[in-house]
């Protein structure tokens, strides 16, 4: 168990690189969430903002509980609940990024927030939870599922069917479609096209999800955007590796990805059911690679267990989902030869692939579903209650020794 950290003024949206592993033993002081599943975390200053589809949330010593709708946050510091962020968000929240003068974008499956009409997106004052006004992106048709921010550029993915369909450059102050930005997701592997997550690392937007073609080119669940000029352009930069099939109730099987702290690179992990090939693993890709079938770095495979979220850092390539195992590429919902226990949270060596001895423990449940990487440590949402082998319910923190 490990005290309060101390930290001083973090850039949330820019890159972090650690120069050593986290310590494998969480923080005390991060409050619980006591229901549900937090899906997304974001750092806006020194505080931290968690989303996800819950309704109460308690200090670190459970002393008292607040009612929370799939939204609250908290200080990171000292942990302390923010008692003026109570935002009643009307359904579940899976994508966060942190905005300038002390807002948060929020996306999720929701009609409004307050009782006021803010569909699948808000804009959102971390000091009251007040809606920011002028901040009208007009989303509809369906959910946002993952939000990043380029200074006054916002990008945004889902199922949605407006402003755009599933991908979205907009205006970060007035959530206005950016005319500069008509990169379309088409071709699903599901009955409806689906980004299931973005990153974002200088002029390289990363995208993955259901489609099979970017912009008209072909791009197997999987592309880079370049959104380094006015016009936004798809890059000539394709891999073939998620053209493969997984477990046919996986059509599409990409979920989280992250660029290292330098961009030159960014990982991506997966599910997929116990078939082997590039189904639940973990895979590195260099981002200023080309041609039309870039090939992996590397590749870590669970051997059968989905992964959900990943962060890079530098030093380590932290890996969450309910895996029981890394370093198993024969494994088939088994540990086959060479295979590691890394029960639901892991981390892998950035160059070489395989897996680190950081060995923390999680209980598994569905699994890790958010990472944020920041100058102190790594916060880990999830659905469980075990993180660390103590109780951290739905939300902790690692630090940096």
């Amino acid at each position: 168990m490990l005290a309060r950290v101390a930290l001083a003024a973090i850039i949330a949206s820019a890159p972090v690189a650690h120069s050593r592993v986290v310590s494998a033993d969480p923080v005390d002081n991060t409050p619980h969430v006591l229901d549900g599943i937090v899906n997304a975390i974001a750092l806006v200053g020194g505080t931290v903002v968690v989303g996800g589809s819950f309704s109460e949330v308690s200090d670190a010593g459970r002393t008292y509980t607040l009612r929370r709708a799939n939204l609250f946050a908290y200080d990171l510091a000292t942990g302390r609940i923010l008692r003026g962020f109570a935002p009643s968000v009307a359904g579940p929240v899976y994508g966060l990024a942190a905005g300038d003068h002390g807002t948060v974008y929020v996306g999720g499956a929701f009609p409004g927030v307050n009782n006021v009409g803010a569909r699948a997106l808000a804009r959102i004052n971390v000091a009251d939870g007040q809606l920011v006004d002028g901040f009208m992106p007009r989303i509809d048709g369906g959910m946002v599922t993952a939000v990043v921010r380029n200074g006054s550029r916002l990008y945004v993915g889902g199922d949605f069917v407006r402003p755009r369909v599933a991908l979205a450059g907009l205006d970060a102050a007035t959530g206005v479609a950016d005319p500069g930005f008509a990169v379309t997701p088409g071709e699903p592997l599901t009955p409806r096209v689906k980004v299931q997550a973005l990153a974002l690392s200088g002029g390289r937007l990363a995208v993955d999800g259901s489609f099979t073609t970017l912009g008209g080119r072909s791009r197997p669940q999987l592309g880079l955007i370049d959104v380094s000029g006015p016009v936004a352009r798809v890059a000539d930069w394709r891999t073939e590796v998620y053209a493969q099939r997984c477990a046919e109730a996986f059509p599409s099987y990409v979920r989280g990805l992250d660029f290292a702290p330098d961009g030159r690179s960014f990982v991506v992990v997966t599910t997929g059911g116990p078939k082997g090939r590039m189904c639940d693993t973990a895979t590195r890709f260099e981002t200023y690679a080309a041609g039309p079938d870039v090939r992996p770095t590397w590749t870590n495979a669970t051997g059968g267990d989905s992964l959900y979220a990943v962060a890079v850092t530098g030093s380590a390539v932290y890996v969450g989902g309910h895996q029981r195992w890394l370093d198993n590429p024969q494994g088939r919902d088994s540990a086959g030869p060479g295979a590691v226990p890394r029960e639901g949270i892991g981390a892998i060596h950035p160059r070489t692939g395989k897996a680190l001895a950081w060995n923390p423990g999680r209980e598994r449940g569905i699994g890790v579903k958010a990472f944020l990487a920041h100058k102190t440590g790594l916060l880990v949402g999830s659905d469980t209650t075990r993180l660390g082998r103590e109780y951290h319910a739905r939300i902790g923190m690692f630090p940096l020794p």
